[in-house]
């Protein structure tokens, strides 16, 4: 399968991981976007008539130093090229700058747009975010982290929270002058 979804899906999410701090390249921890792409499941089935595939079970996708886990992975193709890609169930996208996990995703190839969704948490090393949707567009670099429409209670309406833990980098320092009292 041709294509960068998963180094997409990687890179749009952990650019917001970095709020508070400088925002990185969408790029950052890409190594090489042309890197094949390796993608091993315990099923397989494509549908020529729908111009589906899907991978089912214990879905791995690597490409260069990223690396997607999910329980499915179905593809929509257009022109033999793929079109909308959909990945549901336990999503766990691991990079060199940080781990995103959702309970689902959808990249749209055309629009270069990736929405990752439920329960969604961005991880850069001591930093998180938690929102329900995460919405990045690969053109222009900008990424949208949203509560979702259904708070923590449950009620259908009330507005959920973004959330966010950030760590201050701070180096050890000794006390200037300091002195002891014999």
């Amino acid at each position: 399968m041709k294509g960068s979804f998963t180094v997409a899906i990687v890179l749009g999410a952990l650019a917001v991981a970095a709020a508070g701090q400088q925002i990185n390249p969408i790029t950052k921890g890409m190594s090489n976007p042309n890197a094949p792409i390796d993608v091993s499941a315990d099923n397989f089935v494509a549908d020529s008539n729908s111009k589906t595939g899907v991978y089912t079970g214990n879905v791995i996708v690597h490409q260069g130093e990223m690396r997607m886990r999910s329980n499915t992975l179905r593809a929509h193709f257009i022109d033999n090229k793929p079109d909308k890609i959909l990945v549901q169930g336990h999503v766990v996208i691991d990079a060199p700058s940080g781990i995103a996990t959702g309970d689902n995703g959808v990249y749209d190839v055309s629009p270069r747009l990736i929405t990752l969704t439920g329960n969604v948490v961005l991880t850069r090393d001591k930093n998180v975010m938690r929102g329900q949707q995460l919405v990045v567009n690969l053109i222009t670099g900008q990424a949208t982290l949203d509560g979702g429409a259904t708070g923590r209670s449950g009620v259908t309406g009330q507005h959920g929270r973004v959330q966010g833990l950030f760590s201050p980098h701070t180096e050890a320092t000794a006390p200037a002058n300091s002195t002891q009292n014999p």
